[in-house]
């Protein structure tokens, strides 16, 4: 999604796309440290709820870029840096959808925080900790993305490669759509 977002709308939208990632994360942790996460385990009818609305909320970002690409949308390949085709409240809302829609975060923070949280301490203070953890990592992580890719920008902008990166990135949003839905319990 970073890869798709700086080229086509700016540094900005990266960084929003971002500031929709981490509230996800908490959102995550919370339902995985009050338990509500454990409900995705025990029912195979809400995971595969969950699992399909993820699937085909990646397939409509893989086919709007598709599109976008066999379009070849002049408008989104002039865009300058301090222009965006998409507001920051729709790149928040995108970074969030697709952190939120993704249920292998939640099976990340089932499977991992027991190991890790100590029983004779406050269990929410530590497992809100690690969730504080594993958002700032992915912050540092995607804000270097952003940066290496808003510095990409100028090459990157060009009609074919913008329409390129579009493709791609159109097939493999679909492709994690597909791998998502067909994913057996």
């Amino acid at each position: 999604m970073i890869a798709k977002t700086v080229p086509t709308s700016g540094k900005a939208a990266g960084f929003a796309n971002i500031a929709g990632f981490l509230p996800a994360f908490a959102l995550h942790g919370a339902l995985s440290l009050f338990g509500i996460s454990i409900i995705l385990l025990h029912s195979p009818w809400a995971l595969w709820v969950v699992k399909l609305v993820g699937a085909a909320y990646l397939c409509w970002i893989g086919l709007k870029a598709l599109y976008s690409a066999w379009r070849g949308d002049a408008s989104a390949l002039d865009i300058k840096p301090s222009k965006r085709s998409r507001t920051l409240q729709v790149a928040f809302a995108e970074g969030f959808l697709t952190n939120f829609l993704n249920h292998k975060v939640s099976m990340f923070y089932l499977a991992a925080f027991p190991q890790f949280i100590q029983t004779c301490y406050n269990a929410l203070v530590f497992g809100f900790l690690f969730v504080a953890l594993h958002a700032a990592i992915n912050l540092v992580w995607f804000t270097s993305l952003v940066l290496l890719l808003d510095r990409m920008t100028t090459f990157a902008k060009s009609g074919p490669i913008q329409r390129g990166i579009k493709g791609i990135t159109g097939f493999v949003f679909i492709g994690f759509g597909i791998k998502l839905a067909s994913l057996r319990p």
